[in-house]
């Protein structure tokens, strides 16, 4: 058979899967790469009768106008040390979890498992936000219900930002933990389990396979979701931290992130010049915090880097 014979036998056998890569590949372009030259908008003071490229340039006035705001500090601290939080506690938790539920020996209670740690990722941002004011609104919530009824004062929770960052974090916890736990489970489940067997003929413990068997195949899915995670470092969900909080401006210097800044500007000024120079603020900065994460990956262990 020649070259060319094996090449179009070749393409014959994979256009199935090629066909299936259509819809996804369409997606990806339409969605990332043409909106791509709107970037210039970051660099010119945008007139909607004149359009995108016949406005003027404005060379770095929005991202000045984001950067010697005084606000920026504040939502700049909020949105880095919040995902650094989320990074860690995701990474954390994401692992101990799908162990639990992968030591679970009935494979129809491990489904189930699976179907609640899951389920509330895919609940509306909105559902979540009403479903948190009924347990800490300061009239008809729960959570002020219980501690009346034991003697104390009512909490005021959207008006006292000390309670916020746990608040945040446990939200964001139980809504996002399903999906990276999800793929752990997946990853310890294609663990050969001739290993396993081999380590308790060894008179290995149950903590000392996870450590020397589980950790280990793990630590490549755990190095990528990491690596993922930290490129969107300077973003922030959107809905959780505008959503949850009820727009509440008492609590802003704890809730305020560069996406819920950006909005808010948006709606009062109307600058889409800003809003556009924050996004490529965002993507220059996750860029080079993944290409800093990845540096340290390859000192530490080549073959996890992603290049």
């Amino acid at each position: 058979m020649s070259s060319k014979a094996k090449r179009l036998h070749k393409i014959k056998r994979f256009l199935p899967l090629y066909l299936m890569m259509v819809p996804a590949l369409a997606y990806l372009f339409i969605n990332n790469y043409m909106p791509m030259p709107g970037l210039v908008l970051a660099f010119k003071k945008f007139n909607s009768q004149m359009g995108i490229y016949g406005s003027p340039w404005g060379g770095l006035q929005n991202f000045q106008f984001l950067i010697q705001s005084r606000e920026f500090p504040i939502i700049l601290r909020n949105t880095v040390l919040y995902n650094v939080a989320f990074i860690i506690l995701d990474l954390i938790f994401g692992v101990f979890i799908a162990i639990l539920i992968t030591e679970i020996r009935n494979l129809r209670a491990r489904k189930v498992a699976q179907s609640l740690i899951l389920f509330p990722f895919v609940v509306s941002i909105i559902i979540v936000s009403y479903m948190v004011r009924s347990f800490i609104d300061s009239e008809a919530g729960l959570i002020n219900h219980l501690i009346m009824n034991m003697g104390f004062d009512r909490i005021q929770f959207y008006s006292e930002t000390a309670y916020w960052p746990f608040i945040l974090i446990f939200v964001h916890l139980w809504k996002s933990i399903g999906y990276g736990c999800i793929i752990y489970i997946s990853t310890i489940l294609g663990i050969d389990r001739s290993l396993m067997e081999s380590a308790a003929l060894d008179g290995a413990s149950e903590l000392q396979k996870i450590r020397y068997i589980t950790i280990p195949f793990l630590k490549p899915t755990m190095i990528t979701l990491t690596l993922l995670s930290v490129g969107r470092i300077c973003n922030s969900d959107f809905g959780l931290f505008y959503q949850v909080p009820q727009n509440s401006g008492l609590i802003m210097d704890v809730t305020n992130t560069i996406d819920t800044f950006v909005y808010r500007a948006l709606l009062t000024q109307n600058n889409v010049g800003m809003s556009a120079a924050a996004g490529f603020f965002q993507s220059v900065v996750g860029f080079a915090f993944i290409l800093i994460f990845n540096g340290i990956t390859r000192k530490v262990s080549r073959e996890n880097a992603l290049f």
